[in-house]
């Protein structure tokens, strides 16, 4: 792939689930960097999908009808590759992408690649569908390509999460926002067992949780902000901007380790990172490579934890330091930017004549009559595409804005239509 090659790329989003976020920082990155996208809006269908569950009917036919609506969807995407001719089809976890419709794009020469923002080892779906995708990215290493190579996926790359700077950033907060999204103790997510099991021994800080999934928890009650509903993005972003110390702790769902070990690092530690904002994170395997020692302050154990809180409440001065750096350090390596640049060139690298057949294709501006070209430079500037992007990358770009046409873009889509129909 040459390296300014101009690509068309399908972003296939889950219908729920914490990977849809993600699939929008892709797009985003992928638009950011000069290609042409496109997305499928799976989450558009969640809602009758949830519906079939209202039928009162025997679980057997619930599933029958789940999977046939699955394969409806599926055949939806077959049909928008068809219409958009991508380069690249990118799925996110939970994509609803069936084995066949996978057969079928690969049939037709259409690359297909997976980000699996998951832990193989709870969510297994995995060894169904890996082997129909080209590329498989993952947020583990070892064993994980071992295992992906055993059920016949060799192209497994380590991609691990990321974030969005022009959502993930440092806020100036107004004293009402500070009261009202602030903590000394911050932390933001669900409640996981090992969660409710720590958090129960922090109270004598000034603890505030956000986030769902904390009822039932009486100890804990008093300390759940908003009603322990939903967080939407622009309000964790301020939270992470409000708290004196972000505590960030990994998940599990058993809870006789409070602190667990594991490998892979959660989204939050990069857009915490990203934010400027202090955290303590608990420690993984993958932290050391991805951080320096004096960028995250991290924690292996409830007695650390409970140290490094008291030390860090009373040093604001190193609670500064160690976000900036670490803030540097994000947005050096670890945007969303960086993530899809390194896919794509491992899509290139394991399939050396991709993306082909377009060769023949003019650019926009060479096919244009002169009066337009001027007008088409600034809009292709608008756009953040390059110069000699081909005129059917511009009409798909021009088709995926938003908001009312304008009269070059409507000329534009005349003229496409008139070349379709007369060859011109």
């Amino acid at each position: 792939m040459a390296g300014k090659t101009t690509l068309r790329v399908l972003v296939v989003l889950p219908m729920y689930g914490g990977s849809l976020p993600v699939g929008r920082y892709c797009a985003s990155a992928l638009a950011q960097l000069g290609h042409v996208v496109e997305i499928f809006e799976a989450p558009e269908f969640y809602g009758a999908f949830e519906a079939l569950k209202t039928l009162r009917v025997t679980s057997d036919r619930l599933e029958y009808l789940e999977n046939s609506f699955l394969q409806v969807i599926s055949q939806a995407i077959c049909a928008k590759v068809e219409t958009f001719g991508p380069d690249l089809v990118l799925a996110l976890a939970q994509a609803p992408l069936s084995r066949q419709a996978l057969k079928r794009l690969r049939r037709d020469g259409v690359k297909t690649a997976m980000w699996f923002v998951e832990d193989f080892r709870l969510f297994t779906y995995w060894q169904a569908f890996a082997p129909y995708y080209d590329v498989f990215a993952v947020i583990q290493k070892d064993p994980f390509p071992d295992r992906l190579a055993a059920v016949g996926q060799p192209n497994a790359l380590y991609l691990p999460m990321a974030a969005d700077p022009a959502v993930h950033r440092p806020l100036e907060l107004s004293a009402v926002e500070r009261r009202t999204y602030g903590a000394e103790v911050s932390f933001m997510g669900a409640g996981y067992p090992n969660r409710r099991a720590a958090f129960a021994q922090l109270l004598d800080f000034g603890l505030g949780i956000f986030g769902s999934d904390w009822d039932g928890d009486a100890a804990l009650a008093g300390r759940v902000r908003f009603s322990g509903r939903r967080i939407t993005t622009e309000e964790a972003v301020r939270i992470f901007n409000a708290a004196t110390i972000n505590l960030n702790l990994h998940s599990s769902i058993s809870a006789r380790e409070c602190v667990p070990a594991g490998d892979f690092v959660n989204p939050r530690t990069f857009e915490l990172a990203m934010c400027g904002a202090f955290q303590l994170v608990s420690d993984r395997t993958y932290l050391p490579e991805l951080f320096a020692d004096d960028e995250l302050a991290r924690f292996g154990s409830m007695e650390a934890l409970r140290e490094k809180l008291a030390y860090f409440l009373a040093h604001p001065e190193e609670r500064a330091d160690y976000a900036a750096r670490a803030r540097a350090r994000a947005l050096a390596e670890h945007t969303y930017a960086h993530r899809m640049e390194r896919l794509l060139a491992f899509v290139a690298e394991r399939f050396p004549e991709w993306p082909g057949g377009r060769e023949e294709e003019q650019a926009a501006l060479a096919g244009l009559p002169q009066p337009l070209r001027d007008e088409t430079a600034q809009l292709l500037r608008d756009l953040s595409l390059p110069a000699d992007v081909t005129f059917p990358d511009l009409i798909a770009a021009v088709r995926g804005r938003q908001g009312r046409l304008t009269p070059l873009e409507t000329s534009l889509l005349f003229l496409d239509e008139w070349q379709r129909q007369y060859g011109g």
